[in-house]
């Protein structure tokens, strides 16, 4: 598989289960993908959450994300960082699908808001690509 099909596939199904350490425990949690591009995998998180504390800690992380209708799933892996990109900041905000993001930044007003508001990319990942078909072949790693 090609990295702009797997870029395809992660945008077309943008909810995806990041996992992360704390103090030697595995975290792991769904989260809601913003885009996934030649800059690399975005997604935002409040920086209120034990998740970006995780994240300032130990940037290594691992996204699984799964294509129903063709059942792919797709892990991608790497170190993940933060980004103080105000321009792909209102980026995000102005896409259609962050209505809350919005409405959470109408009600905290725009400086109170911007703090607790971080975007995270993870570059230079590394995906595996599971199917039923190659469940017992070698796992292939494809840079992205």
């Amino acid at each position: 598989m090609e990295k702009n099909e797997i870029f395809k596939i992660l945008n077309e199904n943008p909810v995806f289960y990041l996992a992360t350490s704390e103090n030697g425990q595995p975290r792991v949690r769904g989260m809601l993908l913003y885009k996934a591009d030649d800059r690399g995998i975005i997604f935002h998180v409040g920086t209120y959450k034990d998740l970006y504390k995780q994240l300032q800690n130990n940037p290594k992380a691992e996204l699984c994300f799964y294509d129903t209708k063709n059942n792919i799933q797709i892990r991608v892996s790497g170190a993940i960082e933060e980004t103080n990109d105000n321009n792909l900041k209102e980026e995000i905000l102005a896409h259609p699908s962050r209505e809350f993001l919005r409405q959470m930044k109408a009600a905290a007003g725009a400086d109170n808001f911007y703090k607790t508001y971080a975007v995270f990319i993870l570059k230079n990942a590394k995906a595996v690509v599971w199917t039923f078909e190659s469940n017992f072949k070698p796992k292939t790693e494809i840079q992205l």
